[in-house]
C-alpha cells in the first residue's frame, strides 16, 4: 500500500526530504515522474503514454500529499516508511485506497530508479 497524509498536516515540511522516491509535494505544487528518479522521455503507466517530465496537477492544495503512483512505502530502501517515522504529528498514514504487496512495491522502485 502507499502511504498518505492526512488533512492533520501542519505543513512543516519534515517529511519531503526524507522521500527516496521524490512522492512527497508541498501544498499546490505539480509533480512529475521524473522529479527525483532515473525516468526521462516517453514513458508508459498504467498503461498510459505519457512524458515522464509532464507537469501533472496538485494532489492537494492545502497539504503536502504524497502521490501513490511514486510511493513505494521505503520497501528496498528503509525498514519503515521514512515520512511517517520523522512527522511530528503522525498524519502519514497507510492508504486505505492503495494497498499493494512488497512485491509491487518493489518493482515500482525497480521502475523508478533504472539505475
Amino acid at each position: 500500500m502507499a502511504i498518505m497524509i492526512t488533512d492533520e498536516c501542519i505543513n512543516c515540511g519534515a517529511c519531503e526530504p526524507e522521500c527516496p522516491n521524490n512522492a512527497i509535494y508541498e501544498p499546490g505544487a505539480e509533480w512529475a515522474f521524473e522529479d527525483g528518479t532515473g525516468i526521462s522521455g516517453e514513458m508508459e503507466w498504467d498503461g498510459i503514454k505519457f512524458n515522464a517530465s509532464a507537469r501533472i496537477r496538485p494532489v492537494s492544495e492545502d497539504t503536502y500529499y504524497i502521490v501513490s503512483d511514486k510511493c513505494t512505502e521505503c520497501v528496498g530502501f528503509h525498514e519503515e516508511p521514512q515520512c511517517a517515522a520523522v512527522c511530528p504529528v503522525d498524519c502519514c498514514i497507510d492508504d486505505p485506497e492503495h494497498r499493494e504487496s512488497k512485491t509491487v512495491l518493489l518493482a515500482r522502485k525497480a521502475r523508478l530508479h533504472l539505475d
